[in-house]
């Protein structure tokens, strides 16, 4: 099938790279995104009117932004609700999946595709004039509840020597919980060995190389420490992790190679998170 977007449809410039410069601005200042702290006190970053949560990376990139309001808006939201945009105050982008029309030069029918498109939100503390903020009930589910309602799981074995994801076996070997520094600790390695674990042929069927240094090994290795702060944060667990001047220079290498790499790698961590979590999106 060959297909043609409508050229008043497709941005001169790429999205992802745009959202990759942000993020590679934040790795050379020193922190990676997925390794921030998720503070427990505030929930996940949603929207004021529609009161629905952000997925994927706009999920990271909100919360990177460190407000203690989980709100945003748009420019046009916030005037509709009666503020203004304090002057000064920078936006954060955000991306979203549209249908767009294209047409198939074979059969020159008319379908729809999606196509990624953005657009930018201003945290409520960004904003002078807004009446009233609605505050969140925040509802954590244990992160112990998380991993035994995880259907369909992997056989999870203790009293290894390191923490691993066999596909082979589909197997999760994991040390005592009595060997790690805290609870977070533990569970944030769980969460990334049962990341790692959504990827088999049985559940979302997207490992496809287990070779070290390969590039398909390193996209799957963001997923899992992503899904590991996501995970986290939905257990309410505040997870401290060290951004060593290597890690950090092995992730800009990376992404500057492939700049929809942690668009995409973002979208399979929500899909990862959203089997074990048991929730069905939208």
């Amino acid at each position: 099938m060959n297909l043609q977007a409508k050229p008043d449809q497709l941005a001169k410039s790429s999205i992802y790279e745009q959202i990759t410069e942000r993020i590679c601005g934040m790795l050379e200042a020193g922190t990676a995104p997925w390794t921030k702290t998720w503070k427990v006190n505030r929930g996940l970053p949603r929207n004021l009117v529609s009161k629905r949560e952000y997925r994927g990376i706009n999920t990271f990139l909100l919360h990177a932004m460190q407000y203690e309001s989980p709100f945003w808006l748009t420019y046009r939201q916030a005037h509709a609700a009666g503020a203004n945009v304090r002057k000064g105050e920078k936006a954060c982008p955000v991306v979203f999946w549209k249908q767009v029309e294209v047409q198939d030069k074979e059969s020159t029918d008319t379908i729809k595709i999606p196509f990624l498109r953005f657009y930018y939100v201003f945290n409520v503390a960004q904003l002078d004039g807004l009446k009233e903020t609605p505050t969140v009930e925040l509802q954590h589910t244990p992160a112990a509840q998380i991993v035994a309602g995880y259907a369909n799981a992997p056989q999870i074995k203790h009293g290894m020597a390191a923490a691993f994801y066999d596909p082979n076996a589909d197997t999760v070997g994991m040390p005592d919980q009595a060997r790690f520094n805290s609870e977070a600790d533990y569970f944030g390695t769980l969460f990334h060995e049962l990341t790692h674990s959504t990827g088999s042929k049985s559940r979302l069927d997207r490992l496809t190389s287990t070779s070290f240094g390969s590039e398909e090994y390193s996209k799957e290795e963001l997923i899992a420490e992503m899904g590991s702060a996501f995970l986290c944060g939905a257990a309410g667990l505040e997870r401290h992790l060290e951004n060593s001047a290597a890690y950090l220079a092995g992730w800009l290498k990376a992404l500057k190679n492939d700049p929809k790499l942690i668009v995409q790698s973002a979208a399979q961590v929500q899909k990862a998170s959203d089997y074990i979590l048991g929730v069905k999106p939208e």
